[in-house]
């Protein structure tokens, strides 16, 4: 991050398309078309994923907004069978640590539905795990700390986009937040200025994979959205 930022430079607003209300109306059908198939996962195939491909979702990922334009954010990418079985681990203590006594039965309720437990075996199946961390401020070449703003706001929105490119190019994940996670830190050798948001699981459905059927029930428009 340069020491001076840059003064304000303006350019014609590159790249834009504006098509026809009917067209616009059906790429907006096709696009929910294609997210709604969308699932979280926790049975993966073990086979590898073209690199190339994860590349190109982070790419898309990178192109979100972010405050004042300081794109807050580091994807580690976690391929290594050994880094992936330490992760494990160390999540699986921390799932049990909250399956055991420190979440309120409420929560335990609220999740009884979805089958989840402390054991995580797809931490190692998925081939790839992507370790999603918020740079909570910036550093100089010199040293100098730089304050990022909206920081979990943008961090979120690189993760829908990212998301959405995955589940685009064929993919299924599984957005997973044991709690704390700052041994993602330890394992992906990142700085102290950076907090693990969320670990998200990539890969192929193993054959015959099942999810929940209480997981795709979602909340009709007039549930979730108001016109004034």
């Amino acid at each position: 991050m340069p020491e001076n930022p840059p003064a304000l430079q303006l350019e014609p607003l590159p790249a834009w398309r504006e098509y026809p209300p009917e067209q616009m109306l059906q790429r907006a059908r096709d696009f929910h078309e294609d997210i709604r198939r969308r699932r979280s996962v926790r049975d993966f195939d073990s086979r590898p994923v073209p690199r190339e491909v994860i590349e190109q979702a982070l790419r898309a990922a990178g192109t979100a907004p972010s405050g004042a334009n300081q794109q807050p954010w580091h994807f580690s990418v976690i391929q290594d069978p050994a880094l992936k079985r330490r992760i494990r681990e160390e999540a699986e203590i921390e799932e049990r640590a909250f399956y055991e006594g420190k979440a309120p039965q409420e929560w335990l309720d609220a999740l009884a539905p979805l089958g989840t437990d402390a054991d995580k075996p797809f931490l190692e199946t998925a081939p790839l795990l992507i370790a999603i961390f918020a740079q909570k401020y910036g550093v100089t070449p010199s040293g100098k700390k730089i304050k990022h703003y909206y920081v979990p706001e943008s961090v979120g929105i690189a993760t829908g986009f990212l998301l959405a490119a995955l589940h685009h190019a064929g993919l299924v994940t599984l957005t997973h937040t044991p709690s704390p996670m700052g041994f993602l830190n330890e394992i992906c050798q990142r700085p102290v200025n950076e907090k693990p948001m969320i670990l998200l699981v990539v890969g192929y459905p193993r054959p015959g994979c099942q999810v929940p059927v209480h997981g795709g029930i979602k909340k009709p428009l007039l549930a979730f959205t108001s016109w004034r």
